[in-house]
């Protein structure tokens, strides 16, 4: 299993493909397994490298693992990069793993030579959406009160509804589960879509980030996930944006996304 120590962290990753490097962000709770498929297709456009994010799936994390910030899951996307001798990338990322691409790009913009952006967890863009992460934290909180490994499903519960839970494969929901220490360590950190103090973007901050985007949202995805997408598209300066048919787990390889990458490689 290959795997790299970035950012004193060891993580785990997969590269399918050869070319420019794409780099995938997974988001949380999750694992590159679930990218598994698009990687694989996304290696037809060039060298796809997926990761498990510290404390989810196969990689590691610091100890104690009692909380991480935006900064570091963005330092460990740039270590990554780093250790696998990529100067830059086009940048994937999905629901919080959106969330770190955005701020890689903003912070690192040598880094990225473009973004997708699938329903990013931007969740400070309005009153409601706030109101809406509040109370998610709130409720994944309580749940882990009772048990921390229900933190995970909390999250998915939560945001997507009892129903999305419910239908996933039973392998799906154990791997989900196995993220809830990772879920708890963001929520009690700084920037990340449910902690306290989540990212906040000025119009100057987007505006500063002139790199090609592509943003996507999913026509079936509850209205919260989906806001970010036209804040973004209308405040970052070479951005377009898609609807797709679906919910918020949007295909990191679907037909538009291979398309905008296809271009940028």
């Amino acid at each position: 299993m290959p795997s790299a120590i970035a950012n004193g962290v060891d993580l785990y990753y997969e590269a399918h493909g050869q070319g420019p490097v794409i780099l995938g962000i997974h988001g949380s709770p999750s694992s590159a397994v679930l990218w598994e498929p698009a990687a694989v297709r996304l290696g037809a456009v060039g060298t796809c490298v997926v990761y498990d994010r510290r404390g989810y799936g196969r990689s590691g994390a610091p100890e104690p693992f009692e909380s991480t910030d935006l900064g570091d899951q963005v330092a460990d996307a740039a270590a990554l990069l780093d250790r696998l001798g990529a100067e830059s990338a086009v940048v994937i990322g999905r629901s919080t793993g959106g969330l770190i691409a955005l701020e890689l790009a903003r912070t690192r913009p040598q880094r990225v030579d473009g973004l997708v952006l699938l329903e990013p967890a931007l969740l400070t863009v309005d009153g409601d959406t706030r109101a809406w992460a509040a109370q998610l934290r709130a409720k994944v909180l309580e749940a882990a009160g009772e048990d921390p490994a229900r933190a995970a499903e909390a999250v998915v519960r939560g945001a997507l509804g009892d129903d999305a839970w419910d239908r996933m494969d039973s392998g799906v929901r154990e791997l989900l589960r196995a993220g809830s220490r990772a879920v708890l360590a963001e929520i009690h950190g700084r920037g990340l879509d449910l902690s306290a103090e989540p990212l906040e973007l000025s119009d100057a901050d987007l505006a500063g980030i002139d790199v090609p985007a592509l943003l996507v949202s999913a026509a079936g995805s509850p209205a919260p996930l989906r806001r970010a997408v036209p804040r973004l598209a209308a405040g970052l300066p070479r951005a377009s944006a898609a609807v797709v048919p679906g919910g918020h787990l949007i295909d990191p390889a679907g037909p538009v996304v291979v398309e905008f990458v296809r271009r940028l490689a």
